[in-house]
């Protein structure tokens, strides 16, 4: 499996993907932006549908919108009485949207798949250096802002009370969050995407008990899935983005149950 290059390149690509996702979806889980994520995603089918209608890579337009989408989106969620509503009803335009450059630049089928299953296993040497190199800019922009952010994630109270600039390291967790809704659709499509934001950190918090041991656990679970969803998908021919998926639920709800037999 691994004599091909075309394989070489789908784990390398897809390793960095998983632990970016599992990095920034710790703090995902910890402050509660699950629907944001789901949105982001949405969102980025639009801007890789858009990159389609005006023939460029759809990463580039899906990296545009999500960094757009998620300021404007998390400004939103954070100071609308009725976010729920009103990040809904962004979804729908965005949806809507996708489907309109979609329709209008008379783009075949497999571009549709691509951008909304992902496409990983296609991916070249040119699209896995830009993968990593995105990946690596998202995990360098955490590590700077890791103590504030730890901090704002999981005492927001006391960042406040310490003075701390909420505002500006939430702009930053919010960026650092579309370019991950960006690359990790690269994996599992737009319209998965959010399973490696939030599940990977949703057992984690399970099994971690502090801020560190959550983030290995999360990494260690995303490359798990990803890992075995390649394997599996080369050699039954099925799509990666559904062994990842379901790899990434059974772990889940293993790790769930086995919580409330010890209780």
């Amino acid at each position: 499996m691994l004599s091909y290059d075309f394989m070489q390149y789908a784990y390398l690509a897809s390793s960095f993907i998983a632990i970016t996702c599992a990095v920034v979806g710790v703090y995902v889980v910890a402050r509660g932006f699950s629907f944001l994520a789901h949105t982001l995603s949405e969102i980025g089918f639009a801007g890789a549908a858009f990159a389609v209608f005006l023939g460029i890579n759809p990463l580039w337009g899906m990296l545009l919108f999500t960094l757009l989408g998620s300021l404007c989106v998390g400004e939103l969620s954070l100071r609308s009485e009725q976010k729920e509503s009103a990040i809904s009803a962004i979804s729908a335009l965005f949806i809507g949207l996708g489907v309109l450059f979609l329709a209008i630049s008379h783009a075949n089928s497999r571009y549709a798949t691509d951008i909304l299953f992902g496409s990983i296993i296609g991916v070249d040497l040119s699209g896995v250096i830009q993968l990593v190199l995105l990946s690596l800019v998202v995990i360098l922009v955490i590590l700077c802002i890791m103590s504030p952010l730890n901090y704002d994630s999981f005492d927001h109270i006391g960042a406040i009370s310490h003075h701390l600039n909420t505002a500006l390291v939430g702009a930053i967790f919010l960026m650092a969050l579309g370019m991950s809704v960006a690359i990790g659709s690269q994996v599992v499509g737009s319209l998965l995407v959010f399973i490696l934001l939030t599940l990977p950190a949703s057992t984690a918090r399970y099994l971690g008990k502090t801020i560190f041991s959550m983030l290995a656990w999360a990494v260690a679970i995303a490359l798990l899935g990803v890992w075995l969803g390649l394997a599996l998908g080369y050699y039954t021919n099925w799509p990666v983005t559904f062994f990842i998926s379901m790899i990434e639920v059974l772990i889940y709800l293993l790790v769930y149950i086995g919580k409330l037999i010890k209780k």
